[in-house]
Formats: structure tokens, sequence, C-alpha cells
């Protein structure tokens, strides 16, 4: 039986980092979504969802489950959240805008 953990620092800092991230945007992206006032669409707040239900399932598979040599690495995994990051903050500072003006 092998290791539990696919992650380790020391043999391949690159795939133990990507793990790391793809987890934690998936939990930020998820987090995100499910804001219901946040000024995001319903359409933006499900695909953020998918988008990082997919992202923290993949994480998860590659660090725990995986025990194959190669993996997919997805460049969006990095731009995706903070694109989704942006719009997030903007969209509560146009709603608080709004409110302080009501």
């Amino acid at each position: 039986m092998g290791d539990l953990v696919n992650i380790d620092f020391g043999a391949d800092s690159t795939f133990s980092w990507y793990v790391v991230l793809l987890c934690i945007s998936g939990v930020a992206m998820v987090g995100m979504a499910l804001v219901k006032n946040s000024g995001q669409s319903d359409g933006a707040r499900i695909l953020g969802g998918v988008v990082g239900a997919a992202f923290l399932g993949y994480g998860v598979f590659l660090g725990f489950i995986s025990e194959g040599d190669s993996y997919w690495m997805f460049f969006q995994a990095f731009f995706l959240p903070a694109i989704l990051v942006v719009n997030f903050v903007r969209g509560a500072l146009a709603r608080r805008s709004q409110v302080k003006q009501d």
C-alpha cells in the first residue's frame, strides 16, 4: 500500500503547489458562489461554484487518490480565480455604494 498523500514538496514542489493552489482556489470560488448578495448574477455564481467544485475535486483527486505519474496542469486554475475575485469585489463594492445612496 502506497502513501496516503501524494503531496511531497521535497520530491516535486511544482506538483505539490499546484495541488494546494487548486484546493485553495476551489474553496474560494465555491465560497464566493455561496454569497447571495454579492452583486453577481445567478449564472455567474453557478458557474463559479461549478468550476470551484471541479478545481477542488481535481486537487483532492491529485493529492489523495491518483496513483499515476502524469497530470494535467490547467493554467486557468491560476487566472480564473483571480478574475472571479475581482468581479466579486467589484460587485460587492457596487452593491455597497448603491445601498449607501438609498
